[in-house]
């Protein structure tokens, strides 16, 4: 019994250092994103960080109109990374659960 809980500690922290590995490499993982029309286009990372904003010309003559613009696509591109990202860690969560007699039924395995 003993040793199943050491066994179940080590891969419980084996299973947080594969999580931090994951979040790490997240960082490199580009998701772009641009507006219907193609004259705003956004590049985040998979942990949700901006890394690039491309706008046209045309739109900076309406303050409004890439105001609308920025709010959108940015949008659409956080809910594109943080699918990605919460799939990923998802994975590994899920790879890495010890396996609890019981616990099948209650994680919908």
């Amino acid at each position: 019994m003993f040793g199943d809980l050491m066994g179940m500690m080590g891969k419980i922290k084996e299973t947080q250092a594969k999580v931090e590995a994951t979040k790490k490499r997240l960082d490199t993982v580009m998701v772009d994103e641009q507006s219907n029309d193609g004259l705003l286009k956004v590049t985040l990372t998979a942990n949700r960080k901006i890394k690039t904003i491309e706008v046209d010309d045309t739109l900076l003559e309406d303050k409004e109109q890439l105001e609308d613009y920025l709010i959108l696509t940015l949008n659409k591109a956080i809910e594109k990374a943080t699918r990605i990202n919460e799939a990923e860690l998802a994975a590994v969560a899920k790879e890495g659960m010890p396996n609890i007699p019981g616990m099948e039924g209650m994680l919908g395995k």
